[in-house]
């Protein structure tokens, strides 16, 4: 079996099987391609990682590009990167079609009323869980708070994260900028108001691109970036549709960004959902391309060392901010919220893998409509 096959079949293989997040997905590709396959050791690994961390996009997509392309070459992270988005992207395309099918029947409703808490649930875990690792120090609570204040200020999500992770980079280097001035003046640009623009397929593929090009940090950041897009300036979706998007993004194997085939779909048929997922994951494979050979200048690099960490508090600022907003048109009642809560409590205690809850969250929302 050549190294092209044998990429195209173990990142086939995690496409249908690795659920559970991003963290998750990177702890399986180290079993298998490190511990079982011998494909790289441990340094290099990390090594790649690190990377992930330093250009936008999806983490864990990126990691399967990036082993692809040490293990095949150019063939190689062109497959080991279609093969794990690839079948997660057709398991949203057909969940799209039954949600536009029936996505209106009383029991869909009540799936959806029971499932949405789980993912607000989901969402605080992973804002929890990367807030202890991005607040290293005082400068990034103090990014991280900002951006929150700001967006609901009606501050573009974009110049906040860039001006977060600038600031922080300033800061933190301002020993060896003496000599610049320090007047620096970053747009942050003005309110999102919903335009209500007409809707059309170039304008879904270039948001989608624009997002894929600029999105650091978690994939549960992709709420802010969708949320200003889509609901607040193109007016195209509304917040339940979102919550929906990333329901289903979470519920199956692969990237969460995958949200983006479900939100396509619903807005312009199987050519919208292509699209949409092209232009977000079309980014990775352009950035891993470039970014593989510099790794070992950039792991040392101090500027882009700060530079991350000040665009990672600014997600996480963005991040909360959306949460909290969202929050409020999930958690409608006390059933929602105690859900929301119980599912938190076993995220957080019990470490309850989060496909099992949102089945448990369906399977509630069904029983409560038998109730009521």
């Amino acid at each position: 079996m050549s190294n092209l096959t044998e990429v195209a079949a173990l990142f086939l293989k995690l496409g249908f099987t690795a659920f559970g997040g991003p963290a998750a997905h990177i702890g399986i590709m180290h079993a298998e391609v490190v511990v079982r396959r011998k494909w790289l050791t441990d340094e290099e690994f990390l090594d790649l990682l690190g990377a992930t961390n330093l250009i936008p996009g999806p983490n864990s997509t990126e990691m399967a590009i990036h082993i692809g392309y040490r293990r095949a070459g150019y063939l190689g992270l062109l497959a080991g990167g279609f093969c794990f988005i690839a079948p997660a992207a057709l398991i949203v395309l057909l969940l799209a079609w039954l949600y536009v099918q029936y996505g209106t029947t009383p029991q869909l409703e009540w799936l959806m009323y029971g499932i949405k808490p789980v993912v607000i649930a989901i969402i605080a875990k992973a804002l929890w869980m990367l807030g202890r690792k991005a607040f290293k120090n005082k400068l990034g609570i103090l990014a991280g708070a900002a951006v929150f204040i700001l967006y609901f200020l009606g501050f573009n999500e974009i110049a906040l994260l860039f001006a977060g992770g600038l600031i922080v980079m300033l800061t933190v280097n301002i020993q060896r900028i003496q000599k610049i001035n320090p007047a620096i003046f970053i747009p942050l640009g003005g309110i999102a108001l919903a335009q209500n623009i007409p809707f059309n397929l170039s304008t879904l593929f270039l948001t989608f691109l624009k997002i894929g090009s600029v999105l650091y940090g978690s994939g549960y950041v992709l709420l802010a970036f969708l949320r200003n897009d889509f609901v607040l300036r193109l007016g195209w979706l509304t917040d339940q549709q979102l919550l929906d998007a990333v329901a289903i993004g979470q519920v199956t194997p692969g990237p969460l960004f995958t949200a983006a085939t479900f939100i396509g779909y619903l807005l312009g048929g199987t050519s919208g959902a292509l699209l949409a997922t092209l232009g977000i994951f079309l980014p990775s494979f352009i950035f891993v391309l470039i970014s593989n050979p510099l790794i070992p200048k950039i792991r040392n690099s101090v500027w882009m060392s700060s530079l991350l960490d000040g665009v990672n508090a600014s997600s996480l600022g963005l991040m909360a901010a959306v949460t909290f907003q969202l929050a409020f048109s999930s958690l409608t009642d006390f059933p929602t919220a105690l859900i929301a809560v119980v599912s938190l409590v076993l995220l957080l205690r019990y470490k309850i893998n989060s496909t099992w809850l949102i089945a448990g969250g369906a399977l509630t929302g069904l029983l409560l409509s038998f109730i009521r």
